[in-house]
């Protein structure tokens, strides 16, 4: 792996295990604590990229995940705002 990627990871509490998700990249995977579940996340990422790689996709993939190149290392795209909103009555 000649190349970094930052990425976003949110975390879920579903029944007993802990789901996370990397919202960009379509990724997620589980565990039975939140260690687990991050350390678990992280491997399903590593296999993602590098099947891309293999592939011959990765660049294709991360820019089409809104992912930006700087130098080796794969920058998400940062919000300028962060809202919960609600429509409903």
């Amino acid at each position: 792996m000649k190349w970094k990627v930052v990425y976003r990871a949110e975390f879920f509490r579903e029944g007993d295990l802990y789901v996370g998700v990397v919202p960009e990249l379509d990724v997620s995977s589980y565990g039975e604590s939140l260690d687990e579940a991050r350390a678990s996340l992280q491997e399903a990422v590593e296999a993602f990229l590098e099947e891309c790689e293999r592939m011959g996709t990765l660049e294709e993939v991360m820019e089409e995940a809104g992912f930006v190149r700087r130098g080796d290392t794969w920058l998400p795209r940062q919000p300028v705002a962060a809202e919960l909103l609600t429509v409903g009555q």
